[in-house]
């Protein structure tokens, strides 16, 4: 089965903004945030908030959880292309923001991801290997009139 070209990008961040990173297990050296791709009937939101449970073991609905009402569209790696149908080159993202009162240990899904860490927030836009994610990042020190 396929996977759909439409993903949920979670950035869970404290409210100091420091935020989780995680390395990919089939990529290693590729940090990130919680992402993942919308199963059947699923919206944008339920995405994120399943994903962030089978990736960090957070229950999201514990925290506030925040739609901020921004999709990009990228060109899927060619590596991973094989995950969608023949022809499918790029994806739709949806980005979320997960805050939390400090940072939290996390329950990795050992199959997605080999390691975590909680970074200063310029430290996780330097260490994020998509631009998806560095775009994110850098909406969370706007919200907060920050700069990069």
């Amino acid at each position: 089965m396929f996977k759909t070209p439409v993903s949920a990008l979670v950035l869970i961040h404290t409210e100091d903004l420091q935020v989780l990173i995680m390395e990919r297990a089939d990529k290693a050296g590729f940090w990130q945030s919680v992402t993942g791709s919308l199963e059947a009937g699923e919206t944008p939101r339920q995405a994120a908030m399943r994903e962030v449970l089978e990736e960090t073991g957070l229950n999201a609905e514990q925290y506030d959880l925040q739609d901020w009402q921004v999709a990009n569209t990228y060109e899927i790696y060619p590596h991973w292309r094989y995950r969608y149908a023949p022809g499918v080159t790029s994806n739709v993202e949806h980005q979320f923001a997960l805050v939390l009162p400090s940072a939290l240990p996390i329950q990795l899904a050992p199959d997605e991801h080999l390691q975590y860490a909680w970074v200063d927030w310029r430290e996780a836009a330097q260490r994020v290997f998509s631009w998806t994610n560095v775009d994110a990042i850098k909406r969370l020190a706007e919200r907060h009139q920050l700069s990069l």
